[in-house]
């Protein structure tokens, strides 16, 4: 929002959210309407081109934002360091107004005008026209609109919306008042209502500059550098022709310089080109690839997780996943991604965060849950583990941890595996059990002197039980066979304080993978459910109270944290991410995995030390 907003700056469809789509209806069902009714001789198809017209926009700037967040978390050629925070994700969620407004006007100019109808798919002379006429009369007038959005009345009351994105985002470019919109319209139809109105018009030159102004608004705010240098080298010209990513990031940092469209033309007759413009470009384009002090490796979780990552939706990356009922629309293209990263199966990067000193990276797998209970993938996701632990170990790394990836002594021997293999690793491999056990106990309310301990029987669980009961806390398993496994895996007995549970009255339950349904209906009313897995427990029970998986919230000092992670809230991060993190910070120098755990007390002391806070559990306790 602008700091003094003026008239029309709310978009009309606004109050109708998700469904603003809707605006469009009765377009198409008109032109589907004319089509059908009338003879063939009489049909008009360009109308039918407007929604897949729309669609390829939507799919070509989603390509954008994909690629430049994937670009920008690797750091090469990156410009503009800042990172990005969840109001400015909020801010351009709704890029996508634009292109609604270009559908309704196409609509209504073919609907009002018999010029719009019976296009040709394409037509020479009405491109050579439309490139004259944006060259010319569109980058002069919008030239002098954006330095007059620039006086303190209209920039105060519109353009400063815009501005309020320092670090750019492809979408960035799109997200302006409703007014300005209209303007900004006005100004693109010069050419395109030209051709119309003198007959060259074309269904290709059409899609073309449409095109071309969403492929140069894309790269001018994608903040990374990748025009060679050759270009402008082979046709000097060029650089009055055509701006950089770089040259128009300076717009956004210094306001009042490179107020060109897309040809910086007029920044040179007019003397508002920045100083640092050639600089800049040459510093952002030779710019390597950062290098992570500490590598956060996961996988995708659900097929559609690949819409919930930081390189998907950023509207839905910046929520805690949850199912979206029109993503299942999406299913063939779901599918379409499955096969593709099981035929790419590589690591790749997913996100960037800085900590004080610390470059924090995560990378993610290209393998769902799904395929984690199949015994014959074990050896290609190992591979692709150690394949990552290997690439950190060469980037020169310090911490490596594993997320959603330790899934168990089957697959990996809790991530020891890796080590035993590569026992020379300078990078220390974290599985994150510690923290985990650390977060699970300081969840569980003071109150409590009993607590039950149900689900996969893992090296965390095993860690949990032995803690719970040597600080004199009641442990109830459900099975037998569960008592005499966590007996066996300690070199302690438990005692009294470790049994069977019968009566199921304790109403703080420890939770792990496989707890079933009929487990947490055994639960008395008003449980706490408390998982130490890395995935979260289905919801069964309406009369119970779910707390998160293990995590704590982060210190207001690690930046560019703008999307979930996974099922937990903004700026929460799972203690399994933490784990590396503090790994790091106290220069600890040992492996945490296999079978060893970390001293519980001194990670937990450590983690609050750098500034990490425990979440509030829902708990009978607080209620009463």
């Amino acid at each position: 929002m602008a700091s003094s907003p003026g008239i029309l700056t709310d978009w009309p469809w606004t109050p109708l959210g998700s469904f603003k789509y809707v605006i469009l209806a009765p377009g198409f069902i008109y032109s589907i309407y004319q089509y059908v009714v009338k003879d063939e001789t009489e049909r008009d198809t360009s109308t039918l081109v407007i929604i897949p017209l729309l669609l390829w926009r939507m799919i070509h700037n989603q390509i954008w934002i994909t690629l430049s967040r994937h670009r920008t978390a690797k750091g090469n050629a990156r410009i503009v360091d800042k990172g990005l925070e969840f109001d400015q994700v909020d801010r351009e969620r709704n890029w996508d107004d634009q292109i609604l407004l270009n559908g309704l006007l196409f609509y209504l100019v073919a609907n009002l005008t018999s010029k719009g109808r019976d296009l040709p798919l394409w037509r020479t002379d009405g491109a050579v026209i439309t490139f004259l006429l944006h060259a010319g009369p569109v980058e002069f007038l919008y030239y002098w609109l954006h330095r007059a959005l620039h006086h303190h009345y209209l920039y105060s009351r519109y353009h400063s919306h815009h501005h309020s994105s320092i670090v750019t985002e492809p979408i960035t470019s799109v997200i302006h008042p409703f007014a300005e919109h209209l303007a900004y319209f006005l100004l693109f139809a010069v050419p395109m209502l030209t051709v119309l109105f003198n007959g060259t018009a074309s269904l290709g030159v059409y899609a073309l500059y449409l095109s071309y102004i969403d492929f140069m608004n894309n790269m001018g705010h994608c903040n990374f550098e990748f025009i060679p240098n050759r270009l402008f080298t082979l046709f000097p010209p060029l650089k009055y022709l055509m701006y950089t990513p770089s040259f128009h990031s300076l717009h956004h940092t210094q306001f009042r310089t490179n107020y060109s469209l897309f040809m910086p033309f007029y920044d040179y007759i007019y003397g508002t080109v920045d100083k640092s413009s050639d600089s800049l470009y040459q510093k952002s384009l030779e710019r390597e690839e950062e290098v992570a002090d500490v590598v956060h490796l996961t996988h995708l979780t659900t097929p559609e997780s690949i819409y919930h990552l930081r390189l998907g939706f950023p509207e839905l990356a910046s929520r805690p996943h949850t199912s979206t009922w029109y993503l299942h629309f999406l299913s063939p293209i779901t599918m379409g991604s499955m096969l593709l990263t099981w035929i790419y199966a590589r690591t790749f990067v997913v996100e960037r965060n800085r900590f004080e000193k610390l470059n924090i990276q995560t990378w993610a797998i290209p393998k769902f849950n799904v395929q984690y209970l199949f015994q014959w993938q074990n050896q290609p996701i190992n591979s692709l583990i150690e394949g990552a632990i290997v690439e950190a170990e060469q980037k020169g790394c310090k911490v490596l941890t594993l997320g959603l990836l330790n899934q168990g002594e089957e697959l990996n021997i809790y991530g020891g595996l890796y080590v035993q293999r590569n026992p020379k690793l300078r990078v220390r491999v974290v599985d994150g059990s510690s923290l985990a056990v650390a977060v699970v106990l300081n969840s569980i309310p003071k109150c409590a002197t009993q607590v039950v301990l149900t689900g996969k029987l893992t090296k965390l669980a095993s860690a949990l039980a032995y803690s719970l009961c040597q600080r004199g806390l009641q442990v109830g398993v459900l099975r037998e066979e569960e008592l005499k496994k966590l007996n066996k895996s300690s070199n302690t007995k438990f005692e009294s304080n470790l049994m069977v549970s019968k009566g199921c009255s304790q109403n703080i339950w420890l939770v792990g993978d496989d707890v079933t349904k009929e487990e947490q209906l055994k639960a008395p009313k008003g449980t706490t459910f408390i998982p130490f897995s890395q995935l979260p427990p289905k919801v069964i029970r309406k009369d119970c109270f779910y707390h998160c998986t293990p995590a704590m919230k982060a210190p207001p000092s690690i930046q560019n944290l703008h999307s979930c992670e996974n099922w937990l809230e903004r700026r929460v991060m799972s203690a399994w991410r933490i784990a590396g993190v503090v790994h790091a910070m106290e220069g600890w120098t040992e492996h945490e995995c296999g079978y060893s755990i970390s001293n519980v007390d001194q990670v937990w002391k450590a983690t609050l030390g750098h500034g990490f806070q425990p979440l509030p559990t829902p708990t009978p306790c607080a209620s009463t």
